[in-house]
């Protein structure tokens, strides 16, 4: 069963909003090559979004590199990501999942270098960047 979401779209519409490989990714748990990602050597101030919805998900301070390949950050803005545990490929594994309307962002591990432990690894797909200078 599916959960509702506060943003709540058919598939249809999502496949109108998004490119071909944000719905790959976002909707279709997809994962992006690593190191493709045009967030993956970001470390501009501002604030990451979600690309499906625009929900507010981590702050730049809270980004760090990881050498992973993809966009990490050690922490999440509060009640913005909702955490499933992920079987696929035989693993065990956290996936993260934007709260207010369920797209697949990445996965989470415990095995981040600062206080937090976390190391939060996200598809640049998945996210938006929206620079500090421009927030309102």
């Amino acid at each position: 069963m599916k959960k509702d979401y506060p943003v709540q779209r058919s598939e249809q519409e999502w496949k109108e909003k998004l490119s071909e490989e944000q719905y790959r990714v976002l909707r279709q748990q997809g994962t992006e090559a690593p190191h493709s990602g045009r967030y993956n050597l970001h470390f501009d101030q501002g604030e990451y979004k979600c690309a499906a919805c625009g929900n507010k998900l981590f702050e730049d301070d809270q980004k760090f590199e990881s050498n992973c390949g993809w966009p990490s950050f050690d922490d999440a803005i509060e009640g913005s990501i909702e955490y499933v545990q992920d079987k696929s490929f035989g693993m065990i594994r956290t996936e993260i999942l934007c709260a207010n309307c369920g797209s697949h962002l990445g996965h989470v591990f415990d095995d981040g270098p600062t206080d937090t432990g976390q190391r939060y690894c996200v598809n640049s797909a998945s996210i938006d960047f929206e620079p500090k200078n421009n927030k309102s």
